[in-house]
């Protein structure tokens, strides 16, 4: 059984280069300290996860800098709508503007301030194609409960920081984040109505179908 060497790993995360409007939102996202950006390999992912589902209506849990949202609205249809939810007023100003950058009209986001799942719990069940979570650790697993109820059948469920740091692959390795995503991914992995996958892209990216 082969490995993936660290060789290995660095071409796939440099196989996609990551678009200008996505490095600009990047080095800001970083300078101000705003929030850790996806991961190119993630973020290449998700651009294909969102084309090859024909995306049109998706959820963000984890506004951030906008670098996830980038990704997705290049994937996206061009009459998909993009629901980001963040806490933080300062993430979705930061994000706002990059999507602005980007060119895509104010319309294609629907930037939502709140706690996510106070949020979430208000949201339609069913009309969903994509859910992205990339939020508070601590929170997935309701999170998850939250976007299994939002997903059409056939919809995506998506979750980066999976392999979170090498530590969820270590048996070792026990504290409170690290075990809540290990219990969380083998959970999924169990669950009858959905199929799911842990893909190594960045820092882990678990994606998870709905029957």
């Amino acid at each position: 059984m082969s490995t993936l060497s660290h060789a290995s790993w660095t071409y796939t995360e440099d196989f996609v280069a990551e678009p200008e409007v996505v490095e600009e939102a990047r080095r800001r996202g970083l300078e101000t300290g705003i929030a850790i950006p996806v991961g190119t390999g993630a973020g290449a992912a998700l651009r294909v996860l969102a084309a090859a589902s024909g995306a049109k209506h998706v959820v963000e849990v984890g506004t951030g800098c906008g670098t996830s949202g980038l990704w997705l609205l290049q994937g996206m249809p061009d009459d998909g709508v993009l629901t980001t939810i963040d806490s933080s007023a300062d993430h979705q100003k930061v994000a706002r503007a990059a999507y602005a950058s980007a060119g895509y009209a104010h319309q294609r986001t629907r930037i939502i301030n709140g706690q996510a799942a106070q949020v979430l719990s208000r949201m339609t069940d069913g009309a969903y194609d994509l859910v992205l979570i990339d939020a508070d650790k601590a929170s997935y697993p309701e999170y998850v409960e939250h976007a299994v109820r939002l997903l059409r059948p056939g919809g995506l469920l998506v979750m980066d920081n999976m392999l979170w740091d090498n530590q969820v692959a270590d048996p070792a390795v026990r504290d409170a984040t690290t075990a809540t995503l290990r219990d969380l991914g083998k959970a999924l992995r169990d669950r009858d109505d959905v199929v799911a996958a842990l893909l190594p892209f960045s820092d882990g990216l678990l994606v998870a179908v709905l029957r």
